[in-house]
């Protein structure tokens, strides 16, 4: 009898390891910037960690309902729920100005405030705000208005969202190399790529980590 009375109450909701959160989160940032999901492989690569380990976590967190995917298909790993939200910890990250900002990007003079955002994001680099200018990557869901989140870092891969500087001006676009050729894509076909010629002053200031959306008008 002791044993019927303790299986009932509250449904157990299956718990997730830091480990199994770090994963998800970086399942979430790869998507968000490459608008597929990553090989095990790459996964491994981003977690610091062998792909079979990381392979292992996806498949913890398969068995706990937080992702899916197609049986005998590549690439179909899909996000379904969300953790509770435990942040376990916020930091301020300052937003200093729109992604349409010139050469004084990065200058302090132009702190407009901070976003506060999980450590889990800010410990992995310094990272600043923006606020975005134009429609140009609404397909990678970055909307006029919206605020992203730069990791500062000189390189990224191809297929990554960067902010990066053209002749002293500021874009954010997704980077794609292919050989010695380098474009800057938008996500909106009313916009052409943007093919760096040898004598364009050509920079990358950042990698777009986070999004938030500004939904309200």
């Amino acid at each position: 009898m002791a044993a019927k009375r303790r299986s009932r109450g509250r449904p157990q909701v299956p718990e997730i390891t830091e480990a199994q959160r770090k994963t998800l989160q970086e399942l979430r940032d790869f998507i968000a910037s490459r608008k597929y999901p990553p090989t095990m492989s790459e996964l491994g690569d981003r977690l610091g960690v062998a792909a079979a380990s990381a392979h292992q976590l996806v498949k913890q967190l398969e068995r706990k309902g937080y992702v899916t995917r197609e049986a005998r298909k590549a690439r179909s790993l899909s996000v379904v729920r969300d953790p509770e939200h435990r942040p376990e910890k916020l930091v301020p990250v300052p937003l200093i100005g729109t992604v349409a900002a010139g050469p004084a990007l990065l200058a302090e003079e132009n702190h407009l405030g901070d976003v506060l955002i999980d450590q889990s994001i800010a410990g992995r680099g310094r990272c600043f705000a923006l606020r975005i200018n134009g429609d140009s990557m609404t397909g990678a869901g970055m909307k006029n208005g919206d605020v992203i989140i730069v990791r500062q870092q000189p390189v990224a891969e191809s297929g990554e969202i960067v902010v990066a500087l053209l002749d002293d001006e500021a874009t954010v676009k997704r980077l794609w190399i292919q050989g010695d050729r380098i474009e800057l894509r938008a996500e909106n076909r009313r916009y052409k790529p943007i093919e760096i010629e040898a004598d364009t002053e050509f920079r990358i200031v950042g990698k777009v980590v986070a999004i938030r959306s500004n939904d309200v008008e």
